[in-house]
């Protein structure tokens, strides 16, 4: 049920002093970990796109920059390095001109996005989103701006959308290692079709419910449209998480120093023609899959939703092409089926990931979790 590995490229490796410095980008497609479906953990009930990932909402394009350096004692500014950046574009060509219907919601706002407060006031996007580190927030956004500015270069007053969570217990996260050229490189990389996940790009250094968690996605399909959902996973107690109703708890080699503070940033994206009230509905459906998960929203967790839609550009499109509003109800559960799986594939997907200082995340240990479900229950 494993995945066929794919063919890669071998890593350039290079010396600085003592520390061993990898390339920038990481590559994405070596990853030997199982999907949830690959464990025969089906979410719910409605099937899955193509590619059960966000990118399977046409037009959508997912784009990652994984940064890993280094080892051992941490020295600000020069690592170690587990970081990265993804980069989510909602509509092919000019977003700025096309400003695809948007909109947030918060679960618990503690965190340092930025750019929300316009989509929750106008109801639009007009810039990619992308996703990175709590103190990278400010450098991915000063890029976006590049980039978009550059498509347009008669305006003046930009609204660059960037998430966060917060990755210093693997990170040198003070040395500010993301770069612009790292965000316009993820920007400039984003493709459609399969979307790599786990320890990529910005979830390089995260983690979940004690264990390594990363990037992670999944979609679901309703009638003629589809909703797909990309998270990057940084939150969750140890001894909390569930996977497809069974509780792993402390089953599992989760660390205990793991107590559910953290954050998590969903993106969901579908082609229904929903304006800005009824992506707000959706949105706040995401919760309900984060909390299938084990997660609570603790304190100390920022957990932000963002929804577009990349067919409902104008008022004028989503009131001639709106669905009737008691056939909504499919669509939140596609929400929901669509965040909890791809929650669990931002854990089952990551590999063990030591960090700055020997701290160390553990893979969710594979075979172990088989038995677990298999029995559906702790013996």
């Amino acid at each position: 049920m494993i995945r066929r590995p794919p063919r890669w490229r071998a890593e350039g490796v290079r010396r600085i002093g003592d520390i061993k410095e990898e390339k920038a980008e990481v590559p994405t497609d070596t990853n030997l970990r199982p999907r949830a479906r690959d464990l025969g953990i089906e979410i719910g009930q409605l099937p899955t796109g193509k590619h059960n990932a966000i990118t399977d909402i046409h037009g959508v394009r997912v784009g990652h920059v994984t940064l890993r350096k280094g080892s051992g004692r941490l020295e600000i500014g020069r690592g170690p390095v587990r970081t990265g950046v993804t980069a989510i574009i909602p509509v092919p060509g000019n977003i700025y001109k096309k400003k695809p219907a948007a909109t947030v919601h918060i679960i618990n706002g503690y965190g340092k996005s930025l750019g929300f407060p316009q989509v929750a006031e106008l109801g639009n996007l007009e810039t990619p989103i992308v996703l990175t580190n709590t103190l990278s927030v400010w450098t991915a956004a000063d890029a976006v701006v590049d980039y978009v500015s550059k498509q347009n270069p008669t305006r003046a007053s930009f609204n660059p959308v960037v998430g966060e969570c917060n990755d210093g217990r693997l990170n040198d996260i003070l040395g500010r290692h993301v770069k612009k050229r790292h965000v316009l490189r993820a920007i400039k990389n984003a493709e459609s079709g399969p979307v790599p996940d786990g320890n990529i790009g910005a979830g390089m250094g995260m983690s979940g419910f004690g264990f390594k968690a990363g990037i992670g996605t999944a979609s679901r399909v309703v009638g003629r449209h589809a909703i797909g959902v990309l998270v990057l996973m940084n939150t969750g107690g140890a001894g909390n998480l569930v996977i497809d109703g069974v509780h792993i708890g402390h089953a599992l080699d989760a660390k205990a120093d793991e107590d559910g503070d953290g954050s998590i940033m969903i993106v969901l994206a579908t082609d229904a023609p929903f304006y800005q009230r009824r992506l707000t509905r959706l949105a706040k459906r995401a919760a309900f899959g984060l909390a299938r998960t084990g997660a609570n929203a603790s304190h100390g967790s920022g957990d932000f939703v963002i929804a577009f839609s990349t067919t409902a550009l104008t008022t004028k499109q989503a009131d001639e092409y709106s669905i009737p509003e008691q056939e909504i109800s499919t669509y939140f559960w596609a929400v929901i089926e669509a965040t909890e799986e791809a929650i669990l594939n931002s854990i089952l997907r990551c590999d063990t990931v030591t960090g700055r200082d020997g701290n160390t995340r553990n893979g969710i240990p594979i075979e172990p979790l088989k038995r677990l479900l298999e029995h559906g229950k702790i013996s």
